[in-house]
Parts: structure tokens; C-alpha cells; sequence
């Protein structure tokens, strides 16, 4: 027997007796925790804290470097749930609930199942699930022409995937069901009451759409949505009283385009249609599952992955934009590129699967600019209301950086955090170690950049990142990431995760992870493309282990 199987088996007899002892120990709760919602609690409403996607949380004033240890830190209960947890959870604080005040937890399963539980101690409130009557949710074999048949991305059901948004205000959460029945393939967007889960009036409409166009799989110069073909994977964005929904594909599966929906918050009326490939083909929107950013302007800004560009001989064209980063404004009942970004080798790109709009994408807070990626290892700093078009010779941008891996495939979420004195972008790629790169003055300054090399995550799935602090104080700034174990690949199954806590200010200082006390810490099987989410002291990790575990500081 050689070493590489040897340790290979070894390494499953571990999981699956973690795995059984992490089933025991869930069984029974031994430490009860307060429902009573912490003083000034914060609220996380969408992927990534708000719509600049940027993954920083700068209210949380009790976690920090000193209680984030071995000896304070860990696992305190777990969210019990029916399938896999694709969707970053979500925590809206005072909530009134039968005249009690709760910050509610609200996790979505992709058996098309919402739960509202008590944030604070793990006590559900009510759960629902939405598949319509005598239908199931899609799953990932009814993908049949998906990679040759042999469809992997998902492992099972494919219902709730996209993270949901919620408007505070209104007390409503939005997210998108797919199921079928006698195939026929059927996509919903729900309004309903975070107070019980009731749909709200008006509430599911069937997701449909047409555009006008000669593109891949249109009909007399009209391209219809497709219900089978389209993945809803991105998080949904609200902004301005309208929900907006965009979609990518499964595994390439033409044909399919890029298409941004916006439906009226209140009343759920298709008010938006958008399609970046209507005379093309492919340009899917996905970004590691990170939401569409949007700005204070009411304008919204995405990375398209490989697709038809420009129209004939003309690569400027705005009508097909795949391969491109665009800055969409609202025109009417559609969306208009007010500025774009198509890098130069964008034909290389295409022809070598290494697409743009792999990595998830964010504005970087209180700037101009746009932070990108693409599978050839390049991160891109945009202007974002100038992003530099397309040029025959070279990018006309505002900075590129070449990370020089090119098994570095960006299959991940980056995030951002300003210290007292300088601003930081983490991002960690596979077959890549962890990057901390300072940005001085809008520029990345890769020279004093940090790194730490754990054994992080490799094959084709990065870390999804999301950092923690009570404003600019760096004794409070924390990164959070999850990611696969190694030496296993979290691309095409599923694998034993881990949540990681690093010092924001230095990552070559790890705080935590959850390996450190075994089986009492276990972070289940790893939920690709879903960052922890971090409100009040805790930490919520997503995981396909039906279970959202959290974590925070451990009562003595």
C-alpha cells in the first residue's frame, strides 16, 4: 500500500469518527445561551453585509483578538436544518415575535426550506418549506446535458442556492425557489414576512422573461429564459424598492445568457429585463455566488464570464459583453452598460477556459473603485465609473496585478478591511496561499503584502472570506474564512470543511480555526461559495452537513 492511499484512508476513518462524535454531541446541548439580543445588536440583510459586497462588518464589538482563542473561542450550538445550506445566513435583530424582542437567524436549504431561528441561544421559531404542491425541487441529474451528463457542481438538490436579500423595513425576506414537476422546470421569487414565513401578497411569481435578440436559442429574434438552463447561484441585490436577480449556467450547459431580472419589492411586477448576450450566447453572471454590487447612485456592477463580445468585427459593441466587468444604470425596463471593462486578451481567455467572473466582485468602500479577478491569476482594480473599455494592446485601467499561478482559478470570495492606518484586501485562491495586500492611495501595494501558508485550499474551490471589527481598531479586526480541507477538492464533492480566524492587521497570525479541539469544534462538511457570517459575537458557518454550526465566545 503506498503512502498517498495509506493516508487517504486514514484521513477518512478520522472524518467519520469526528463526524459520528459531532452527531452525539449535537444530541444533547450542554450550555443553554440567553435569547436576549445583545445592546445595540447589528443586522446582516444581504450577501456580504451590504450592497458593496465588500464583506466587512465594522460593528461587531465583541469579538477580537484576545477572546478569539483556543481557550475562550468555540463551537456553542448548531442550526439544525433538512439539505445543504448554499445561501450565506442572515441575522435581522429586533425582531418582535409574540411580544418578545429576537435577532432571528434566517437560513435557506436548497430543499427550497427557510428557517427563522433565535440567533442568541439556537431555538427555532418556525420553518417553511416552498416547493409547490406535487412538484420537488431540481436536482442536480435533471441537469442532463450539464458536463456530459455527468453534472457535479451541486451533489443533490439544487432549490434555494442564491443567498436571499431581506428589507428590514418591510420585515420581508426575497429568494428564489427552483423546482419541477412532470418536467416541466419552474423558478420562483418569494415575498414573505420574516415574522412566520407567510408569502406576502402577490407572493411566488414564476420567473419568466423574453428579449429581443438573434442569439443562441432564440426564435424569430426573441430569446426566452430558460427555467432548466439558467442557475440562480448569484445573491440577490434590493436597491431602490426593486429586487434584482441575475443568473449564470450549469457547467456551460448551453443555451443560456447572462441575464439580470428586477422585480417591484412591494408588489413583485417584472419592472426589469436585462441580457448581455442577446445576439451571442453564454456571458453567465455568477461571481463565486457573491451578489451584483450597486452604488449610493442606484447603479448596479457585475463581471460576466465567457461569452460572445461585441457584435461582428466590433468588440466595442455594447449589445454582447461577456468576458467583461460592467457598470449597468436603469434605462427604462432594461439596464444600459454606462461603462465597461474587456481585457485586451480577452479571445485567450475564452479559447483557454479562463474566464472572467470567476471571483466574486466588490466595490472597495468610500472610493471609485471596482475590485475584480480572472482564472489567469489577475486581479484588476476598476475605476468604477470609468472602467477602461476594451483595447486591442493592453488594459487601460486603473491597476493590474498578476499573481503569477496559474492554477490560481479565483474560484472564491475576496474581502476588504481599513485598519487605523492603512486599508487591506484579503484573498485567498486555490493552490494559493493567504493574500493580505495593502491598498495605498487606490493602488495595491503587492511589495508589502503579507501571506501566510497554511495548508489551505487547493483544485478548484478558493476560501470565501468575510472580515469582523468595531470600526478601524486593529485590535478588533478579524478575518474569517472557510474553506475545504486538504488535500481534497470541494469542485466536484463534498468535503470536510474548516472555518479559519486570522489577525486582520497581520495574517501571518492565525487566532483560531476550528481543528483545534476536534470534534467539539467540527465545521461539518465545507459549503462552497457561502462566507460565515459575523453579527453580535457570532459567527455563523454555513455548512452541507444540514447544519449551520455557530460559534463565539464560551460561557465559563
Amino acid at each position: 500500500m503506498n503512502k498517498t492511499h495509506f493516508s487517504t484512508i486514514v484521513y477518512f476513518l478520522i472524518v467519520t469518527v469526528i463526524t459520528s462524535c459531532q452527531k452525539n454531541a449535537i444530541a444533547t446541548k450542554t450550555t443553554t445561551y440567553s435569547n436576549i439580543p445583545p445592546a445595540n445588536s447589528i443586522s446582516v440583510v444581504t450577501q456580504h453585509n451590504d450592497n458593496s459586497r465588500a464583506g466587512w462588518n465594522n460593528h461587531e464589538s465583541i469579538l477580537n483578538i484576545k477572546n478569539v482563542n483556543s481557550t475562550l473561542f468555540g463551537k456553542q450550538f448548531s442550526l439544525e436544518v433538512d439539505d445543504q445550506v448554499y445561501a450565506q445566513p442572515l441575522v435581522l435583530s429586533n425582531v418582535k415575535i409574540k411580544n418578545a424582542n429576537h435577532n432571528l437567524a434566517l437560513i435557506a436549504t436548497v430543499n427550497n426550506t427557510l428557517y427563522a431561528f433565535d440567533a442568541e441561544n439556537g431555538d427555532a421559531i418556525w420553518k417553511k418549506n416552498y416547493t409547490p404542491s406535487l412538484s420537488r425541487p431540481v436536482k442536480n441529474n435533471d441537469m442532463t446535458g450539464a458536463c456530459g451528463g455527468n453534472y457535479l457542481d451541486f451533489s443533490g438538490n439544487m432549490g434555494i442556492v442564491g443567498t436571499p436579500v431581506i428589507d428590514s423595513m418591510a420585515q420581508t425576506i426575497y429568494f428564489v425557489t427552483r423546482s419541477i414537476n412532470a418536467g416541466t422546470y419552474l423558478q420562483q421569487l418569494h415575498a414573505v414576512s420574516i415574522l412566520d414565513g407567510s408569502e406576502l401578497k402577490g407572493s411566488p411569481v414564476a420567473i419568466t422573461a423574453t428579449y429581443a435578440g438573434s442569439g443562441a436559442g432564440s426564435k424569430n429574434n426573441v430569446i426566452t429564459f430558460d427555467s432548466q438552463k439558467q442557475n440562480q447561484r448569484q445573491a440577490l441585490t434590493l436597491l431602490n424598492g426593486v429586487v434584482f436577480i441575475s443568473f449564470s449556467s450549469h457547467c456551460d450547459w448551453g443555451p443560456y445568457h447572462g441575464w439580470v431580472l428586477g422585480y417591484d419589492a412591494n408588489t413583485l411586477q417584472q419592472k426589469i429585463t436585462y441580457n448581455n448576450t442577446p445576439d451571442g450566447e453564454n456571458g453567465g453572471i455568477w461571481e463565486s455566488g457573491m451578489g451584483m454590487a450597486a452604488d449610493n447612485q442606484g447603479n448596479l456592477y457585475c463581471v460576466t464570464g465567457n461569452g460572445t463580445v461585441g457584435v461582428s468585427n466590433d468588440p466595442t459593441n455594447l449589445i454582447n459583453r461577456g468576458e467583461s466587468a460592467l457598470k449597468l444604470t436603469i434605462s427604462g425596463a432594461t439596464l444600459k452598460v454606462s461603462s465597461y471593462f474587456t481585457p485586451f486578451n480577452y479571445l485567450y481567455l475564452e479559447n483557454n477556459d479562463l474566464d472572467y467572473g470567476g471571483l466574486g466582485a466588490f466595490l472597495i468602500p468610500n472610493s471609485n473603485l471596482f475590485f475584480t479577478g480572472c482564472k489567469d491569476g489577475n486581479f484588476y482594480i476598476l475605476d468604477k465609473d470609468n472602467m477602461g473599455g476594451y483595447n486591442t494592446a493592453s488594459n487601460q485601467i486603473h491597476q493590474t496585478i498578476n499573481i503569477r499561478n496559474a492554477e490560481a482559478n479565483m474560484h472564491c470570495q475576496p474581502s476588504y478591511f481599513k485598519s487605523a492606518n492603512t486599508e487591506f484586501i484579503y484573498v485567498w485562491p486555490e493552490n494559493e496561499p493567504l493574500h493580505q495586500v495593502p491598498l495605498v492611495n487606490g493602488i495595491l501595494n503587492v511589495g508589502q503584502q503579507k501571506t501566510n501558508n497554511v495548508n489551505g485550499p487547493v483544485g478548484q474551490n478558493g476560501a470565501v472570506i468575510s472580515v469582523s471589527s468595531n470600526g478601524s481598531v486593529d485590535s478588533t479586526g478579524i478575518v474569517w474564512l472557510a474553506h475545504a480541507v486538504p488535500p481534497y477538492d470541494a469542485e466536484h464533492g463534498v468535503r470536510q470543511g474548516i472555518l479559519r480566524a486570522f489577525s486582520a492587521t497581520d495574517v501571518t497570525k492565525e487566532l483560531w480555526n476550528s481543528n483545534l479541539n476536534g470534534i467539539i469544534e467540527g465545521a461539518g462538511s465545507y459549503a462552497k461559495f457561502s462566507s460565515p457570517t459575523i453579527a453580535n459575537g457570532h459567527v455563523y458557518l454555513p455548512t452541507f452537513s444540514n447544519r449551520v454550526v455557530v460559534y463565539g465566545v464560551l460561557k465559563k
